[in-house]
């Protein structure tokens, strides 16, 4: 059976870390951690680091992935 850790922020599930033979895949379940879902990394610290910086990033206006975003204009959804 597969290892896996709860990823969560603040108390909030935002994904879980599968460890792998090269360390932990994560798998996002929170839409702003998306780019990052399937990625791989070496150990549990490095991955909630890089998920908590990704998170105040969105949360501060830096960059986030747009891809999802659903924008309106004078014709309807683009």
């Amino acid at each position: 059976m597969l290892q896996s850790h709860i990823i969560d922020v603040d108390g909030a599930f935002v994904g879980a870390a599968i460890r792998i033979d090269r360390g932990y895949r994560f798998v996002a379940t929170d839409f702003r951690l998306e780019d990052l879902d399937s990625t791989i990394w070496p150990t549990l610290d490095d991955l909630r680091r890089v998920v908590r910086r990704t998170l105040a990033d969105a949360a501060s206006g830096g960059p986030i992935s747009t891809r999802n975003v659903v924008t309106m204009n004078r014709g309807g959804i683009r």
